[in-house]
C-alpha cells in the first residue's frame, strides 16, 4: 500500500465540528505548492530536490514525530478534525447517537489522565495473579489463549486468527503465525553489526526497568530481562524474514488440528482453542511450521519460571499504552526517542483519537464521512479508478514480451476487480461493546476483545468481500491480493489531494498515481501470483514468468544501489513490491491523463507546463524528512522505500519526464538503461 501524502493547514486547536465545517471547506490555494520547490535545482539531476527542497524549511518536525512529511501533517490534521468530533460527542447528552455515545465515552475514559494516574498498575493485577498461579507448564495454554481471546496481548507466543484461504478465497480458515517478540522485526535479534548489538543491550536495560515497576528486585528484574531476551531470541531465529514473507508460498502450509497437535505436542491446542472461543474447524492454516517446532522446543527445554518472566514481560508490554505516566513513559523512552529518535510524546489527544480510530473506527467513520465526504467525490474517483483500469488493460494488450495465453489471464484477473472508495457498504455494527464514561482500561478491553471475537467467529464462514481493513479517517489507501479490491478510505479522498477545483494535471499526478500504484500491487511479483479469484495460483507461462522477472529484477537492481543512510542501503528485495507499483502507477496515471486530456488546450500554469505540473504535482505528496533513527528502523521494517527515492527513482526510469524537462541521456533522471515492468 502507498503512503500517500497532502497539505492541510495547521491549526491551534481541536476542529470544533459544531461549525459543521467539512475538510473541503478549509482553506486552500488550488494551485501547486510552488512554494515547497526549490527551482535552484536541476530536476534532471535531483527532482525531488527541485520538487520538495524547501518543504522541510517551512515545515519543520515537530518534536513528537520520528518523520515529518506531507502524509503526516495531513494526518495530523485530519486527527484535528477527529478530535473535535470525538471532543464534542465526549460532553454527553441525550441527542447523541449510539455511535456517538461509544466513541464519546472512550475517547472521555482515554483523556481522563487522573483516573489513569489513580488507576496505576491496577490493570495489570488480574493478568499477573494468573501468571502468578500458573502450576505448570501445560497450564500455558489456557493462560495465552486468556490474553489471545482479549486482543491486547493478542502476541504473545504466537498469533491466532483468520483469513482467506490461499487456496479457496471463497472461504476464512484459521490462521496460526508466528509472534512472541518484543522488538520490532526478528533481525533486530539476529543481526550482528555494532548497533543491532547496542539496541539489545538497552533493549534488556528497558525490559528491566519495566520489571522493576511492577515490583520486582533489581537482580530478579535484570535475570528475567535476559530470560526474555533469550527466549524472543530463539522465536526470532525460527521465524520467517520479511523478505521471506512476501512470497506467500512461504506461508502456505496447511494442517490438520491433530497434525498441529503433532507438529507442537508440548502446547495443548485443545485446551487453547476451547478458551481462546474459536469455533468448531478441521483444518487450518499455520504460516511458519518451523516456528512452531522452535516454539515447542522452546516449551520443553524451558522452566516454568522461564515462562512467567516472558509472560509477565509481554503482558507490561502490550498494556504500557494504556496505564499510568510512569509506563507510558519508560515505553515511549526505548520505542519511541531511542528507536524512531522522537522528542516527545504525542499530546493526549492525539493518543485517544488514534485510540478509538482503532478499536471504533466505522463509528468514528460514519460520523467522519457524513462530515467531510461528499457523493460528487466518490464518482469522481471511481471514475479516474476506472480509466486507469482501462490504461492498464491497453497497456497489457500491447505488451511485447507476454503471451496470449497469459494476457488473458491477466485482463480477467483486472476485469474482475472491485474498487471500493469512501467507505463500506455495511457499517460494522458495535451493539456489543460496552462503552462506559470513567473506565478506561475496560474500554479498551472491552473494545479489542470484540475485534479479536469477530475475527475469531469469521472461521469457516464464507468471505465478505465488503469488508474493509481500513477505517474510513485514514489517509491511506491498499490493494488486497486475496479479495482482489482496490480501497480509498475517505480520508485519503479530500483537497487538496484531490480537488476539483485543480486542473487535472496534478490530480491525475497525485491521486491518480496512487490509484495506479495501488493497481499494479495485483501485477507486482508478488500480486501476480494470485488469479483473478484471488486463489494463489500460478496463470502464467514459464516463459512469460521468467520474463517478468527479468523486468523486475532491473528495478530490485536499481533500487538495491540508493543509500538509505551511513553505509545502510535499500533492501530491494523487500521494497520490490512497493517500487514496482511505485512506476506502474505513476505511468498508468500519466497515459490516463493524457488520453483524458487528448485534445484540450492545456495552458502553462505556475511557472510549469502541463507535462511538468503532472510530475511535481506526483513529486509533492512526498515531501519531507525523517530522524536518522526513523531511516535505520524504516530500513529493516518497512516495504516502502525511502520518500526521495520512490520520486527520483520512478522518474529516472521514465522517459516521458525526461522529455518535459529536458533531461538529457545519462543524466540522474534520465537513465540510460531505464527500467519498465508494466
Amino acid at each position: 500500500m502507498r503512503f500517500h501524502l497532502v497539505f492541510l493547514a495547521v491549526l491551534a486547536g481541536p476542529l470544533l465540528v459544531a461549525q459543521q465545517t467539512p475538510l473541503s471547506s478549509l482553506p486552500y490555494t488550488p494551485s501547486l505548492d510552488t512554494q515547497f520547490m526549490d527551482k535552484q535545482a536541476d530536476p534532471c539531476v535531483d527532482f525531488y530536490q527541485y520538487s520538495c527542497g524547501n518543504w522541510n524549511r517551512l515545515n519543520p518536525m515537530p518534536a513528537d514525530q520520528d518523520r515529518w512529511n506531507v502524509y503526516r501533517k495531513l494526518t495530523e490534521e485530519n486527527e484535528r478534525f477527529l478530535w473535535g468530533i470525538l471532543a464534542q460527542a465526549a460532553r454527553g447528552g441525550a441527542s447523541r447517537t449510539a455511535n456517538e455515545q461509544k466513541i464519546g465515552d472512550y475517547f472521555g475514559s482515554c483523556m481522563d489522565e487522573s483516573a489513569v494516574e489513580k488507576a496505576g498498575a491496577a490493570p495489570l493485577q488480574p493478568g499477573l495473579n494468573r501468571i502468578a498461579g500458573l502450576k505448570s507448564k501445560e497450564d500455558l495454554a489456557e493462560y495465552v489463549a486468556a490474553e489471545h481471546s482479549q486482543g491486547i496481548d493478542s502476541d504473545v507466543l504466537f498469533s491466532f486468527g483468520s483469513s482467506q484461504d490461499f487456496d479457496n478465497s471463497e472461504q476464512v480458515i484459521a490462521f496460526a503465525s508466528a509472534g512472541g517478540l518484543g522488538l520490532p522485526d526478528r533481525d533486530y535479534y539476529t543481526k550482528t553489526d555494532a548497533k543491532s548489538e547496542e539496541i539489545r543491550k538497552r533493549y534488556v536495560q528497558h525490559v528491566q526497568r519495566m520489571f522493576q515497576m511492577i515490583g520486582e528486585s533489581g537482580p530478579d528484574a535484570q535475570a528475567d530481562a535476559r530470560t526474555v531476551m533469550a527466549v524472543e531470541t530463539d522465536l526470532a531465529k525460527a521465524s520467517l524474514t520479511m523478505v521471506e514473507k512476501r512470497d506467500p508460498y512461504n506461508l502456505k502450509h496447511k494442517l490438520t488440528r491433530e497434525q498441529l497437535a503433532q507438529l507442537t505436542p508440548e502446547f495443548d491446542w485443545e485446551a487453547y482453542l476451547k478458551n481462546v472461543g474459536a469455533p468448531a474447524f478441521q483444518e487450518l492454516n499455520a504460516t511458519e511450521p518451523k516456528f512452531f517446532a522452535a516454539m515447542n522446543t522452546l516449551l520443553d527445554r524451558r522452566n516454568l519460571a522461564d515462562w512467567r518472566a516472558y509472560l509477565r514481560w509481554h503482558l507490561v508490554h502490550a498494556n504500557a499504552l494504556y496505564l499510568s505516566a510512569s509506563f507510558l513513559g519508560e515505553n515511549f523512552e526505548f520505542f519511541g526517542r531511542y528507536l524512531t529518535g522522537a522528542t516527545e510524546m504525542p499530546p493526549r489527544w492525539k493518543k485517544c483519537t488514534r485510540l478509538v480510530d482503532r478499536d471504533l473506527g466505522e463509528a468514528l467513520g460514519q460520523v467522519f464521512v457524513a462530515k467531510t465526504f461528499a457523493p460528487r467525490t466518490k464518482e469522481e474517483a471511481l471514475k479516474m479508478t476506472e480509466e486507469i483500469e482501462g490504461e492498464m488493460g491497453a497497456d497489457i494488450q500491447q505488451l511485447n514480451w507476454m503471451s496470449d495465453a497469459t494476457k488473458r489471464k491477466a485482463l480477467e484477473k483486472l476485469h474482475s476487480i472491485l474498487n471500493k472508495i469512501g467507505y463500506p457498504n455495511k457499517w460494522r455494527d458495535y451493539t456489543a461493546v460496552a462503552v462506559v464514561p470513567n473506565d478506561f482500561a475496560q474500554n479498551v478491553a472491552h473494545s479489542t476483545a470484540f475485534e479479536e471475537h469477530r475475527t475469531l467467529a469469521k472461521i469457516s464462514q464464507p468471505v465478505d468481500r465488503r469488508e474493509w481493513f481500513m477505517t474510513p479517517p485514514t489517509v491511506n489507501a491498499y490493494y488486497d491480493p486475496q479479495m482482489n479490491n482496490v480501497n480509498f478510505p475517505a480520508g485519503v479522498l479530500q483537497p487538496p489531494l484531490y480537488d476539483p477545483k485543480l486542473d487535472d494535471a496534478p490530480n491525475y499526478g497525485n491521486t491518480g498515481a496512487t490509484i495506479g500504484h495501488e493497481l499494479t500491487h495485483g501485477f507486482d511479483d508478488e500480486g501476480r501470483q494470485f488469479d483473478a479469484q484471488g486463489n494463489l495460483k500460478d496463470w502464467w507461462t514459464p516463459a512469460d514468468a521468467k520474463a517478468f522477472e527479468e523486468r523486475v529484477s532491473c528495478v530490485r537492481n536499481q533500487y538495491a544501489q540508493y543509500t538509505v543512510i551511513d553505509d545502510i542501503k535499500i533492501n530491494s528485495s523487500l521494497t520490490l513490491g512497493e517500487d514496482v507499483a511505485d512506476l506502474g502507477g505513476t505511468l498508468l496515471a500519466y497515459l490516463a491523463w493524457k488520453h483524458e486530456t487528448a485534445g484540450k488546450d492545456l495552458p502553462a500554469a505556475d511557472g510549469l507546463t502541463p507535462d511538468q505540473r503532472f510530475f511535481v504535482g506526483m513529486a509533492q505528496w512526498a515531501c519531507g524528512d525523517q530522524r536518522p533513527e526513523s531511516k535505520r528502523m524504516h530500513a529493516i521494517t518497512d516495504p516502502h522505500s525511502p520518500d526521495q527515492f520512490r520520486i527520483n527513482g520512478v522518474v529516472s526510469d521514465m522517459p516521458e519526464f525526461g522529455q518535459a524537462f529536458g533531461c538529457k541521456a545519462g543524466q540522474p533522471m534520465r537513465r540510460v538503461n531505464a527500467c519498465r515492468v508494466w
